[in-house]
């Protein structure tokens, strides 16, 4: 049966209607239905999309701008500090010359002090030689002019008293032998 129902559609359609070709109705029908989308498209849709697009393109344009001046002022920030650097390195720089300037300064003066401390001291101590020296030579004439009047008293069998007498016996003889060491040297 339902063969047979299939069969009677086609054999009547195929005569009268072809099913690529819609009925002339429904062209119409879409073509209003078209033009009224088309006319509420173009009059409502498409000025709120562009207005839409240019706010985005002003914007755009905006943002490229301040990206651009911010841009421009990183690289001036950038070179201020580039300046700052070398100007902070140079006056680096010129401290670092000025402590070692003053450093070998600090030494000059330093050894020059203690030049001068060690020439004192020196000096002080040379004197302080020389005087002991002078009051070992006096002790030690003493002594031997002591020994010598003691000696001499031993040998002639006498004590020398006259101690005024024995110690200008004992200066000349002391001078004499200071003479002849010399003249031997």
């Amino acid at each position: 049966m339902l063969n047979a129902l299939v069969t009677y559609a086609a054999e009547e359609g195929a005569a009268a209607h072809n099913p690529l070709i819609p009925a002339w109705y429904d062209i119409i029908w879409s073509a209003v239905c078209f033009a009224v989308i088309f006319f509420l498209f173009w009059r409502i849709a498409l000025p709120k999309m562009k207005a839409l697009l240019d706010q985005r393109a002003v914007a755009i344009e905006g943002n490229i701008a301040k990206a651009d001046e911010a841009q421009r002022k990183a690289e001036a920030a950038l070179a201020e500090y580039t300046a700052q650097l070398a100007a902070a390195r140079r006056e680096a720089g010129e401290i670092r010359d000025a402590a070692r300037e003053d450093g070998k300064k600090i030494v000059a003066e330093a050894r020059e002090t203690a030049s001068s401390e060690a020439a004192r001291l020196t000096s002080s101590a040379h004197t302080q030689i020389e005087a002991e020296r002078q009051a070992a030579f006096v002790s030690l004439r003493n002594e031997v002019g002591t020994l010598a009047l003691d000696l001499a008293g031993g040998v002639i069998g006498e004590t020398l008293s006259d101690d005024a007498k024995a110690h200008a016996v004992v200066d000349r003889f002391l001078g004499e032998l200071e003479t002849s060491q010399k003249a031997s040297n």
